[in-house]
């Protein structure tokens, strides 16, 4: 096996092995309900893999290009394809996750909300214990105060992720494009380079059959002369 054939079987299995750990990191991102934290370091991890498919592609469209290889080409763009729909399937379950963990503290805060509602109700019938109650009281407070900092700072983190998001969305589609547009003028360029080189062919072969009637013209003309 040479270099060549051993350098492009590594790309290959390269993206295979990122593709197949960016879609297990999806799964992770989906399965996660405990907080935003996690969420941000599975995010980081996601990123990190989307990152290296993209530059596996790039050096793949690279080869395709260098050896003019069609098939190679074509495998380029399936890949192509299936970054996108990772990258569509990652913000989606980035999406989902965030809504759903946003949810369930708005569910904790509600609860606990109904929790002190009762408490209320029960300091009402039995007044002996009022310095007990009005301690639970202050704890319950402060729980839905550190709950309510927490779905604010949730939120921000959202927005600041889904930003993220976006920003290397729009980064990957302009380099796609970029890329499509590229591939589209070398091979342009290759159709006119193989049509001037035709003409150039035909231009000699005319050259070759004058030259050769002009010997012909000579040697007609010396031999007139000498007989």
């Amino acid at each position: 096996m040479d270099k060549d054939t051993f350098t492009l079987q590594a790309i290959r299995q390269d993206l295979i092995d990122n593709n197949l750990q960016a879609k297990a990191i999806i799964q992770d991102i989906l399965n996660s309900r405990t907080s935003i934290a996690e969420l941000e370091e599975l995010n980081e991890a996601g990123r990190s893999k989307l990152s290296a498919i993209r530059r596996s592609i790039e050096r793949l469209d690279d080869w395709a290009r260098d050896t003019a290889d069609a098939a190679l080409t074509k495998e380029v763009d399936t890949h192509r394809d299936q970054f996108s729909k990772t990258l569509q399937a990652f913000r989606k379950a980035n999406v989902s996750t965030m809504l759903e963990i946003e949810k369930a503290n708005r569910e904790e805060l509600m609860a606990i909300t109904g929790e002190s509602e009762l408490r209320q109700r029960s300091t009402a019938r039995a007044r002996h214990n009022q310095g007990s109650l009005v301690s639970q009281e202050n704890d319950v407070t402060e729980k839905m105060l550190a709950i309510s900092r927490h779905l604010s700072e949730t939120t921000q983190k959202s927005a600041v992720t889904l930003e993220t998001l976006v920003a290397s969305s729009q980064n990957v589609e302009a380099t796609s494009d970029e890329l499509q547009n590229t591939a589209g003028s070398i091979t342009m360029s290759g159709k006119l380079l193989k049509k001037y080189g035709r003409r150039e062919c035909t231009d000699k072969m005319l050259l070759f059959f004058a030259f050769c009637l002009f010997l012909a013209c000579v040697f007609y003309i010396v031999q007139k002369r000498l007989f």
